[in-house]
């Protein structure tokens, strides 16, 4: 099969096509021909030699990519509730930047027929860390949430889970641009330049009672300033201020019982899954880049078959 790898740890260059064995499916899994798969940051760190902290082994040379979309082509024993021809979405820690992936059965579930594929390549990881970080920060009715960087895929996906939970207002920093984007996602833009918190402030004059960040820098030393609870302010960015600023770390494991009431939401028009730019296989490295700039809004994809 063709993938796109790196043999060595380095900036985007070092993602090439290669050609890999053909996986095949064991007792409890399945393979998948794989349509998209979505690009993170997670990816860029690891391909940069960042080795997560939960036992992954990463061997060069190193597939990337956490999630996936595509359609059941290899089923293994005891494997019920998919058949081949099944059209799914799902989660892997590696080795998704590929044209095969073989995972768990219970690591991926049906895709709707209305769901494209780029959107379902691209819900798993950021719609996941999304409703996680919100589930962790304490989100109820009648809630003020500061969303900090709230343009991007993982603050969009917040975004529209706090409105969905009762949030009664949501405020997202993001550059102007961007600031109609999250007005149609149900949030109150603001800038992201010094003076945050004033300007979160004037808009919400009774205190904001939760924080999610996505960005560092200002908005999250505002939220610090902003919300009385620390235990309602967790970062998915910026973990070398988590000690210095008193916050706690926040990670929790995907679950395709969590991704099946995401995939719901989505069926009902309540969750949208933008997609910033797709690119084929070949150009995993322009990939890395476009989302390693952290300009634009909503998800980077790659698409096998482009």
């Amino acid at each position: 099969m063709r993938a796109a790898a790196f043999s060595s740890f380095g900036g985007p260059e070092v993602m090439k096509v290669m050609e890999f064995p053909d996986p095949q499916a064991g007792p409890g899994q399945v393979r998948v021909r794989v349509k998209t798969a979505g690009v993170q940051h997670y990816d860029c760190a690891v391909r940069s030699g960042w080795t997560p902290s939960y036992g992954i082994a990463v061997n060069l040379p190193q597939i990337p990519g956490n999630e996936f979309a595509g359609i059941v082509d290899q089923v293994g024993d005891g494997v019920t509730g998919f058949a081949i021809g099944s059209p799914v979405l799902g989660f892997a820690l590696l080795n998704c930047y590929a044209e095969y992936v073989v995972v768990g059965a219970d690591q991926i579930v049906n895709k709707p027929a209305a769901m494209s594929w780029e959107e379902a390549g691209g819900l798993t990881g950021n719609g996941q860390g999304a409703y996680i970080a919100l589930k962790a920060i304490g989100v109820e009715p009648g809630d003020t949430v500061l969303i900090n960087g709230a343009a991007g895929s993982l603050g969009a996906f917040a975004v529209q889970l706090a409105k969905v939970w009762g949030a009664k207002t949501v405020i997202g920093t993001a550059s102007e641009r961007n600031h109609d984007f999250l007005r149609s996602l149900g949030a109150v833009p603001i800038t992201y330049e010094e003076g945050v918190a004033e300007r979160v402030r004037a808009l919400a004059p009774d205190g904001v009672d939760a924080a999610f960040d996505t960005a560092g820098g200002e908005g999250l030393r505002a939220a610090v300033e902003l919300v009385a609870d620390k235990n309602r302010i967790c970062t998915f960015y910026a973990y070398d201020l988590i000690e210095e600023l008193g916050l706690r770390v926040v990670r929790g494991e995907r679950s395709a019982a969590r991704l099946a009431e995401l995939v719901d939401l989505h069926a009902q028009g309540k969750l949208h899954i933008p997609i910033r730019q797709v690119f084929p296989l070949e150009r995993a490295d322009d990939a890395h880049r476009a989302i390693e700039s952290r300009h634009g809004r909503g998800k980077i994809v790659l698409r096998m078959d482009q």
